[in-house]
């Protein structure tokens, strides 16, 4: 049987769909329907399909790179005509707009695993926002949506972490965590529900649309107890087969080894999930042909929450809610990632929502983003408490399974804390530099931010180019020496706002013979400072 040809731009998803000829009570349990894409090169990509409802199935398709391509469908049940040995063509052309997901790719890690980047090679800069339950129906479509989504456009946040419908924080199937078709599956598990991706598929969307990245969260990570292995590797390819050919990227799931808050056997679910979410990342690599990359969000760092970090292709942190007080588990969280093996991209995906426990405000929100970056991370997630869980005014969220309510303002109120903007001007300032070749150097500064004493100054760059330095602002009073400088070789230096992104011009400076060098003047105010040194050409 032939299907049509049809034409796509490169990176953009194209929906190519089928009807079975056969009668199932369980569809997605009973068939496996791949399709086998053939690129110009010769190369085959086997593609899963998805159960779009009734005897409909479809399938989604990208790729990078242009030409004519062939394909063909696979059914587990041969007899079924209408998705068995169906054929067709695509052609994919150049794409010639301004989506920076569409113009450089997707994402990948680059060659030396200290960052991610798109498939043409470009640096990605990882500013997450997180709307754990965004597909629920507490967060109304479009308006709701819109108005949040063009914030963090505007913002420039480039990824937004987001839970395929599986929620923290509560039972399955708790009516604050569905949508307008109910949930992804239905009570008790017992079927996918195709309309509720439908309408998460709107939203998913219009994130890619407007280059921002969806940061798959496939679930809490206490459903794999509940749904066994089984269930959740099916729940896996219907999500990558309904996103991947998407820019997205994977999380297995959310806090990896944290059992139910009122689990009775916490022990056995936490070796059970460490256990299974290795499988379960094994088997996503396994059915994804576009290699999204992979993560897992943990209780603190995500390598520690599988049998084997090499199944990981960047690691995400969680370093705790705790103020201030949470900055030496952020600083252990950094530099024990960093420097671990195998190599890859760190991301600071949770710390210190603003606002939750009535703290953690915006100058908390600076301290833990450039402590992270200027540590080793590639890349930092904001949160905001209200905008998480989607406080309405007419429906607060209410008290989690263990009883509390985390409280807060509204989505409304939280998605303006001054934090959220805060770190857009984060990104502004690292862009005047090659962020991505970014190394922590402790070496350049003393004293430096330890866990033992962390209220001290950190330090990262690129030897022999930019220094930059984040001084907290008790170290007004006694600056750090600046440390490691070619003595006679001169630099110039400013200090940088991480408040508004006023600048101060230090002018030119010489380090002393044993290349070491100290601000002589106060800071004009009283607060944290970035500062940065250039190393002049030729020295």
């Amino acid at each position: 049987m032939t299907g049509m040809s049809s034409r796509v731009a490169t990176n953009h998803a194209q929906q190519i769909e089928f009807e079975s000829s056969a009668a199932y009570a369980d569809p997605p349990s009973e068939v496996e329907l791949d399709v086998i894409f053939r690129g110009p090169d010769g190369r085959e990509q086997r593609v899963p399909a998805f159960w779009a409802g009734g005897t409909r199935w479809a399938v989604r398709f990208s790729s990078p790179t242009p030409g004519a391509f062939t394909w063909r469908s696979v059914c587990t049940n041969a007899g079924d005509q209408g998705l068995h040995g169906v054929e067709g063509g695509l052609d994919v052309t150049p794409y010639e707009g301004d989506n920076a997901l569409l113009k450089h790719g997707p994402l990948r890690p680059s060659a030396n695993g200290r960052y991610l980047e798109h498939f043409d090679g470009t640096p990605f800069f990882w500013l997450g926002d997180t709307w754990w339950m965004g597909l629920c129906g507490r967060l109304k479509w479009p308006h709701d949506w819109v108005c949040l989504g063009e914030d963090r456009v505007y913002k420039r946040f480039s990824v937004i972490q987001i839970v395929a419908g599986l929620y923290p924080d509560m039972a399955a199937f708790d009516p604050r965590g569905d949508n307008d078709a109910g949930w992804p599956w239905t009570p008790g598990f017992a079927q996918l529900n195709p309309a509720y991706f439908d309408a998460a598929d709107t939203r998913i969307n219009w994130l890619a649309k407007h280059n921002l990245v969806p940061c798959i969260v496939g679930c809490w990570a206490y459903y794999l107890p509940w749904m066994g292995i089984a269930k959740m590797k099916q729940h896996w390819r219907y999500l990558v087969a309904r996103w991947g050919a998407l820019p997205v990227v994977w999380c297995l799931a959310g806090e990896g080894s944290m059992p139910y808050y009122l689990s009775e056997d916490r022990d056995g679910d936490i070796a059970q999930q460490r256990q299974g979410w290795t499988e379960l990342a094994r088997y996503v690599h396994t059915i994804d042909p576009f290699a999204r990359p992979v993560s897992i969000h943990p209780t603190d760092i995500g390598r520690q929450q599988v049998d084997d970090p090499a199944v990981l292709d960047f690691d995400m942190l969680q370093t705790g809610h705790s103020d201030r007080a949470s900055l030496p588990n952020t600083l252990r969280c950094v530099t024990t990632s960093y420097a671990a093996a195998p190599t890859m991209p760190v991301i600071n995906s949770e710390v210190c929502y603003e606002g939750i426990g009535e703290s953690c405000r915006q100058e908390v929100v600076r301290l833990m983003y450039w402590s992270s970056f200027l540590s080793g991370a590639c890349g930092f997630t904001y949160g905001a408490n209200g905008l998480w869980q989607l406080n309405r005014k007419d429906a607060p969220y209410g008290p989690s399974p263990h009883g509390m309510s985390w409280g807060g303002p509204t989505w409304e109120e939280a998605m303006v804390l001054p934090g959220s903007e805060q770190l857009s001007l984060a990104r502004r300032i690292l862009e005047q530099f090659p962020w991505w070749r970014f190394a922590p150097h402790p070496e350049w500064i003393s004293p430096h931010a330890t866990v033992e004493n962390p209220a001290q100054a950190v330090a990262g760059g690129v030897e022999g180019e930019v220094r930059l330095f984040y001084l907290p602002a008790n170290l007004v009073w006694s600056p750090p020496t600046f440390r490691s400088l070619p003595p006679d070789a001169p630099f110039v230096a400013k200090l940088i706002s991480p408040v508004d992104g006023q600048e101060w011009d230090l002018g030119r400076h010489t380090a002393d013979v044993d290349g070491d060098w100290r601000l002589s003047q106060r800071v004009p105010i009283y607060q944290d400072w970035l500062l940065a040194i250039r190393h002049l050409p030729g020295n």
